[in-house]
């Protein structure tokens, strides 16, 4: 087992390396991969390490370090959010079958728009993909293996902040969504909450076609504008 922190040999160096990616996530309104901090600092420098040191370092403060699904960013702690809400610059809330849709693709993902609507029991409005991939919360991951290869969806790293989620492990579990009256008390004793994927394609899946995102979407556009 290695040292939980950079272990530098010049501890000025280390300091500066740490000084330098305090700076560059301060500076970042969006949660930062440590890939692209790297660069920035000497070669010998362990990112992941320093990450975490200056999670330590802020831990209990504030604003805290938090992780992202690969990223970090700092983000008002939990329980000063109530000072510091971010204003809402988007004119259109969700409606009830959006935040159906973005729940049934947090929990069963991948899933194809055929699969969403079969467990929701009802079709999915024109324009509600649409508006939840500009919002940036769902991604088209690949095509699923089967006939027609229909577009499988997943959720993003803008979810997971959005929702102050380090990882899609941290979803509200069975009892949690009990608890929230967001599921009945009187479920069978055999239900379960499903296990997200949202890792490389699984077997099932294809990767999308070089042409697939500039159709997918430009076809999600037409389909929103018919709405209007």
């Amino acid at each position: 087992m290695g040292e939980p922190f950079d272990t530098s040999d010049e501890p000025e160096l280390h300091a500066r390396n740490l000084r330098v990616l305090e700076a560059l996530l301060f500076a970042s309104a969006e949660p930062v991969d440590l890939k692209d901090v790297q660069p920035f600092l000497s070669e010998a420098a362990d990112v992941g390490a320093l990450a975490l040191e200056l999670q330590a370092a802020y831990a209990g403060r504030g604003v805290n370090l938090v992780q992202r699904g690969d990223k970090w960013a700092f983000r008002t702690a939990e329980d000063l959010n109530f000072l510091l809400r971010r204003e809402e610059t988007d004119s259109r809330p969700l409606s009830r079958a959006a935040l159906e849709t973005l729940a049934m693709i947090a929990y069963h993902q991948p899933v194809t728009r055929a699969e969403i609507e079969e467990l929701r029991g009802v079709s999915i409005s024109r324009g509600t993909l649409d508006v939840l991939m500009e919002a940036g919360w769902i991604r088209m991951r690949g095509r699923r293996r089967t006939p027609g290869r229909p577009v499988t969806y997943g959720t993003t790293e803008g979810f997971l902040d959005h929702f102050g989620l380090e990882t899609l492990a941290d979803l509200p579990g069975l009892e949690e969504l009990k608890g929230a009256g967001l599921l009945s008390s009187r479920l069978p004793t055999s239900f379960q909450i499903p296990l997200p994927h949202d890792g490389e394609l699984r077997e099932d899946e294809d990767p999308l076609d070089p042409d697939d995102q500039g159709e997918l979407e430009g076809s999600l556009l037409d389909e929103a504008r018919g709405e209007d």
